[in-house]
């Protein structure tokens, strides 16, 4: 969880998405780090996990679960008055997802971030980027020590001004790292 956070600057207020938060480990961290005036939307399909979510962050007005699909994000960010993300987390296995859905939540992850904003996943397999061509930049690490070894991958969408520079995705930069946690 140390690993996924210091992926996201907490210095000034942000609007934060994590789709499939389950028990909230990386929910809570971030919400620790969090400056009073940002948000964090925990989108959970399980209705055990959500409401569990709901009971850790009951005192938390930064912080509002939807027992919902991740393809509702640009519902819920209009609903709650909030323009795009800053981040965007996910630890759900996209590799299981069909396609098409794969694709969609994709394009609206992408439509929903703000410029400059990132799309993080943490993840057993690295088969997303191959699919993620939306996004113009892409890092991932290898934390060989993590049970199970996992690649965290950060998604940028680049500011309007910077997009003449770059192309889309086509690959990835790769770390290998041997830390703990992710």
């Amino acid at each position: 969880m140390e690993r996924v956070a210091s992926k996201m600057d907490f210095s000034q207020p942000r609007v934060i998405a994590e789709y499939g938060p389950g028990e909230g480990v990386h929910s809570r961290e971030i919400a620790r780090r969090m400056c009073p005036d940002s948000h964090l939307l925990l989108f959970e399909l399980d209705r055990a996990f959500a409401r569990d979510l709901e009971r850790q962050f009951a005192d938390d007005r930064r912080v509002r679960v939807i027992h919902g699909d991740a393809a509702s994000l640009p519902h819920e960010l209009q609903r709650h008055r909030i323009d795009r993300c800053d981040y965007i987390l996910s630890g759900i296995p996209f590799s299981i997802l069909k396609i098409e859905k794969k694709r969609a939540l994709l394009q609206k992850t992408y439509d929903a971030l703000a410029p400059g904003g990132n799309f993080i996943i943490y993840q057993v397999t690295n088969e997303l980027k191959q699919h993620a061509t939306h996004f113009e930049h892409a890092e991932s690490e290898y934390f060989l020590q993590n049970i199970p070894p996992m690649f965290i991958t950060v998604f940028q969408k680049t500011h309007p001004l910077d997009h003449h520079k770059r192309e889309p995705l086509q690959g990835a930069t790769f770390t290998l790292s041997g830390h703990r946690s992710a």
